[in-house]
């Protein structure tokens, strides 16, 4: 498991690269977290990653991102979770968890999970696992792209690459 701290009036922006289990403690008033997370895998790779976000000030900020994309009979796991312990009010915390499928083969899961145990907070996730609907394939084939040309299109805007 590798551990990352955010200390007092601290500002860390993490980008995920490997699988695997992350700890991001924000330790001190003011510390604040973004971190991010894209994924693709293919033929029968499997990738799980763990995060766990743990507010152990008050006054702290974080926003998580995981995205996937699971083509052929690969397997996408995200877990993601929020801590907020007693007295660390003032807190804002947002985990988003979202895989696209490529293949009736491919798998995902998405498991998001709060741990609030205090008041005057701010916290929410999101999660999904979806295929690309077959009308958004047909209509930028109707504009002139073949079927491949349009999935990695619908892939690239789903991951953020322009």
């Amino acid at each position: 498991m590798k551990t990352f701290t955010v200390g007092k009036d601290e500002h860390k922006k993490i980008e995920l690269t490997e699988p695997g289990q992350y700890t991001v403690m924000l330790t001190g008033p003011g510390a604040e977290a973004s971190l991010t997370s894209v994924f693709q895998t293919k033929n029968s790779e499997k990738i799980d990653l763990e995060v766990i976000i743990h507010h152990k000030s008050p006054h702290t900020r974080a926003e998580t991102t995981m995205k996937g994309v699971a083509r052929d009979k690969s397997t996408i796991r995200f877990k993601g979770k929020i801590v907020i312990d007693p007295d660390c009010g003032d807190s804002q915390s947002f985990l988003t968890e979202r895989v696209l499928l490529l293949s009736p083969e491919a798998k995902a899961e998405a498991v998001p999970d709060l741990e609030i145990l205090t008041d005057d907070v701010s916290c929410s996730h999101a999660a999904s696992v979806s295929s690309i609907p077959e009308e958004h394939i047909f209509y930028l084939q109707a504009r002139g792209l073949d079927r491949a040309k349009a999935e990695e299109m619908i892939v690239e805007g789903f991951l953020g690459k322009s």
